[in-house]
């Protein structure tokens, strides 16, 4: 099984390497309204449909906090998961207002890649960035200077950065009901559990998130760029003021506020994407200054759960044990092409002019060795499967 050049867009060649839901009998009837929205053939078809699939979001996220993940999870292709994704961003990205209120509360999240640098090779004791904000109010003032929420200026933002697992669909339900009930005490900021950062030797990537509640008029939409504003290098900055110690450098990349399934989904593809860099640029510098150009090699793997993730392996055939190797991970609101379309592009920009991909979907490990599998420019033995 040798790898061959690339012939063709990445995209293309790249198999889908997930197992979704496999339903053998009585599928959810929601899968089958998902599926009616996407064969539709008028617009009014499509709507009915999706309006159907934003009463089931709107029943998930009242009832227990299993239930949104499971009704996520009951999706049997990516494009079923897609679909939800988007009618779960629609649903929580109109104000709702509480019984009897004539306002209404939406939650939002801020994501936030920060990007941790330590020059000391093993730092005692190991450092850690805070967790809690000391300075919200002026973070809170800056957006609102800016407009950051389509010009709303009646909201609160919690003084913690929150990772990912406390705006996941698990706690979406928590969040959605207790910006309810903050209607009845002016908008006080929603609680959330702080998140320090553990900073390794060198350069990481780590995902946090700002999350606030606002009020506005009932159906409301106050998200209406999902580019950042003339706000962000001022919150950046503030931010890195906050969160950096003398042992280490802090850069805070934010997104545009969100809805907390469009934040969560912009947050990762973010990090994912920064990560990506990251590694590209280190590793082309070592090899270039050593061994020459590398060649790269793009592969499809699926893990024991069944989630998936593609792999870009760096290396030459002058020192292939010394290959560099990067895990992409799929997430399940997303296409493979998309994955692979922004690690072809990142090559292409850092001038990698040989790049193959290996045909097939592939294990978590290597059978021989027990090692993460990355493929390397010269051929593989046979007993490496193609799981696919």
């Amino acid at each position: 099984m040798a790898v061959r050049a690339k012939i063709a867009p990445m995209d293309a060649e790249l198999p889908d390497p997930r197992v979704f839901a496999v339903h053998a009998a009585n599928r959810p009837s929601i899968v089958d309204t998902v599926i009616a929205s996407l064969a539709a053939t008028s617009a009014e078809a499509a709507a009915a449909a999706d309006r159907q699939i934003d009463r089931e979001i709107v029943a998930a996220l009242a009832a227990p906090a299993t239930a949104l993940r499971a009704l996520l999870d009951a999706a049997d292709s990516p494009a079923i998961y897609r679909h939800l994704w988007r009618r779960l961003t629609q649903v929580m990205s109109v104000a709702e207002a509480a019984d009897g209120a004539g306002v209404a509360v939406t939650p939002f999240a801020i994501a936030l890649v920060i990007v941790a640098g330590c020059d000391e090779p093993a730092p005692r004791p190991p450092l850690r960035l805070p967790g809690t904000l000391d300075n919200v109010a002026a973070l809170a003032d800056i957006l609102r200077a800016h407009g950051a929420l389509a010009g709303n200026v009646n909201f609160a933002l919690a003084n913690a950065v929150a990772s990912a697992a406390s705006i996941d669909l698990a706690e979406m339900p928590r969040l959605r009901a207790a910006a309810l009930r903050s209607l009845a005490a002016d908008a006080t900021p929603l609680a959330i559990t702080p998140s320090p950062i553990d900073v390794a030797p060198g350069e990481s990537v780590h995902l946090r998130f700002l999350v606030g509640s606002a009020l506005t008029a009932p159906g409301v939409r106050l998200f209406d760029s999902i580019d950042p504003g003339a706000w962000a290098m001022p919150l950046a900055q503030a931010l890195a003021r906050t969160l950096a110690t003398p042992a280490a450098t802090v850069l805070a990349l934010p997104r545009a506020p969100a809805s907390l399934p469009q934040a969560l989904l912009a947050g990762r593809l973010a990090q994912r994407e920064v990560s990506a860099q990251l590694f590209v640029t280190n590793a082309l510098r070592r090899m270039r200054s050593s061994t020459g150009e590398p060649t790269a090699i793009v592969s499809a793997h699926r893990l024991d759960d069944g989630k998936g993730e593609l792999r870009l392996s760096l290396s030459s055939p002058f020192s292939p044990r010394d290959a560099e190797g990067f895990r992409c991970p799929l997430f399940r609101f997303e296409r493979v092409g998309d994955a692979a379309t922004m690690l072809d592009d990142l090559l292409r920009d850092c001038r990698v002019t040989d790049v193959r991909v290996q045909p097939g979907v592939h294990g978590d490990r290597d059978p021989a060795t027990g090692l993460t599998l990355l493929f390397k420019p010269t051929a593989y033995p046979a007993a490496v499967p193609d799981i696919h």
